[in-house]
C-alpha cells in the first residue's frame, strides 16, 4: 500500500535543513533517512542540542516509503546491476552506493516485508528506555515473532476517515458518524472511494461488525450484498485523485488517509472529517534499523528522544497527525477544525486496527471480491 506523503510548510524538515552540525566527508554519528513532511525540522534542532558526540547529524527526507522501502532493498543488494531508473530522484549520486542508514522511516504495512526480504533487523530493547511510554495496543505492530522483538517504534501515526460537504449535509439534515452513513439512500452516486480491496471491504467488514483482517470472507453472509449495495453509492474509486471529485462538487462524501484529507480541511472551510465510531484502519510511521547497521548509541538516543510525551507531542501537532503516546495532547492543543481526527478518541482507538499481512490465497479472495464489486 502507497501512502502518500505530502508538504507541510516550513515546520517540517526541508531539503535546506538536511545537515544540521560541521560539513565533513565522513559517514556521520547518526545518518537518517525518513519520510518528508513527517518530522519537524524544530525537534531535530532540539535533539542537536543533547547530543555531546561531535554534533554530527544527517536526516536526509524521501519522497515516498516505497523509495525508502527500495532503498532498504538496495543496500541489502550492492550490485551496479541492481541500478534503478528510480535511484536518479534519490539525494545521492546514482553512480555511487549511498551509506547505509541507522535509522529508517518505514509504514507499518511495510514491515513484515522487509522482515521476510532480511532488509530490517530488530532493535535492542535494553536501549530504548521510553519504550514503557507506548500502550499495549502498539505491542501487536511493533513485534513479528513470538520472542518478542521489536522491529519498528512508532513516532506517529493516523487513520482512514470520512471527509464530507458541511454545505450538502446541513441540508440533508445529518452528519455522517459511522461507515453505516454511506449506505444512506441520500448518497446514491455521491460517494468517492479508495481504489484498495482492503480499505473498502474493510470498512464494510467494521459495519458487519467484523475485523479489517477477517480471512473467511466467504463466511461472512452478508458481505458480498453489502458490497454491491455500497458500490451503487459510489461515484469513482481511486486512490490518489479521490479528493478532487469532492472539492469539485461531483461528489459530497470521501474515504481516505487522514494525512491526505487533514490539508483539504484546513484550506476549506466547508469540509469536515470524522472518524468512524465503530473503528477504521490505522497507519503508522515507524523507525527501522537497516540490516547490517552496527548498534548505534546516538540511534537508540534519538528513538527515546522521540518517544519523550513533549516530544511525541511536538511531532504530532506539527506534521498535524497522532502521537502514539497516550494522553499528552488536549482539545486545546488542536486547531478547532482538526479536532475530530487529532484528539485521540480512546473507546473509537480500541475498536481499530492496523492492516496486517494477510496470506496470499486470502489477499487473492480480497482482490477477486473487488473487481467483483465494482462490475455489480
Amino acid at each position: 500500500m502507497d501512502r502518500r506523503s505530502f508538504l507541510l510548510g516550513t515546520s517540517t524538515l526541508a531539503l535546506s535543513q538536511v545537515i544540521t552540525g560541521c560539513g565533513t566527508n565522513q559517514q556521520p554519528p547518526l545518518n537518517v533517512q525518513l519520510l518528508k513532511g513527517s518530522l519537524p525540522g524544530q525537534v531535530v534542532s532540539q535533539f542537536r542540542k543533547t547530543v555531546t558526540e561531535g554534533g554530527k547529524l544527517k536526516f536526509t527526507p524521501i519522497n515516498q516509503l516505497e523509495d525508502l522501502f527500495r532503498l532498504l532493498q538496495t543496500w541489502q543488494q550492492p550490485s551496479k546491476n541492481n541500478q534503478q531508473e528510480w535511484t536518479r530522484y534519490l539525494p545521492f549520486n546514482q553512480n555511487q552506493k549511498s551509506p547505509t542508514a541507522n535509522l529508517v522511516t518505514l509504514g507499518d504495512y511495510w514491515i513484515p516485508a522487509a522482515i521476510n526480504q532480511k532488509l530490517i533487523q530488530p532493535f535492542k530493547t535494553a536501549n530504548i528506555k521510553n519504550l514503557a511510554n507506548l500502550n499495549e495496543k502498539w505491542q501487536q505492530i511493533i513485534k513479528h515473532d513470538q520472542q518478542g522483538k521489536i522491529w519498528g517504534i512508532p513516532y506517529r501515526w493516523g487513520n482512514t476517515v470520512i471527509i464530507y460537504n458541511r454545505e450538502k449535509f446541513q441540508k440533508l439534515g445529518w452528519k455522517p458518524t459511522d461507515w453505516s452513513d454511506l449506505w444512506r439512500s441520500e448518497l446514491e452516486n455521491r460517494i468517492s472511494l479508495l481504489n484498495h480491496p482492503r480499505e473498502v471491504i474493510g470498512l464494510v467488514l467494521k459495519k458487519l461488525g467484523k475485523s479489517y483482517n477477517t480471512e473467511n470472507l466467504h463466511q461472512i453472509a452478508r458481505l458480498e450484498t453489502e458490497l454491491q449495495a455500497l458500490n451503487k453509492q459510489v461515484k469513482f474509486y481511486d486512490s490518489i485523485n479521490y479528493l478532487e471529485p469532492l472539492i469539485t462538487g461531483d461528489t459530497w462524501l470521501a474515504v481516505g488517509w487522514s494525512h491526505d484529507i487533514i490539508p483539504v480541511i484546513s484550506s476549506y472551510q466547508k469540509f469536515a472529517a470524522v472518524v468512524p465510531q465503530s473503528g477504521t484502519a490505522i497507519w503508522a510511521d515507524m523507525w527501522v534499523s537497516p540490516t547490517g547497521v552496527t548498534s548505534n548509541s546516538l540511534a537508540y538516543q534519538w528513538l527515546d528522544f522521540c518517544l519523550q510525551p513533549d516530544i511525541s507531542k511536538q511531532i504530532a501537532l506539527l506534521t498535524k497527525s497522532n502521537s502514539p503516546i497516550d494522553n499528552n495532547i488536549a482539545v486545546g492543543d488542536i486547531q478547532k477544525q482538526l479536532q475530530s481526527l487529532l484528539f485521540t478518541n480512546s473507546e473509537i482507538f480500541a475498536k481499530s486496527e492496523f492492516l496486517l499481512p494477510l496470506p496470499p490465497a486470502v489477499m487473492k479472495e480480497y482482490e477477486d471480491l473487488f473487481m467483483k464489486m465494482k462490475k455489480s
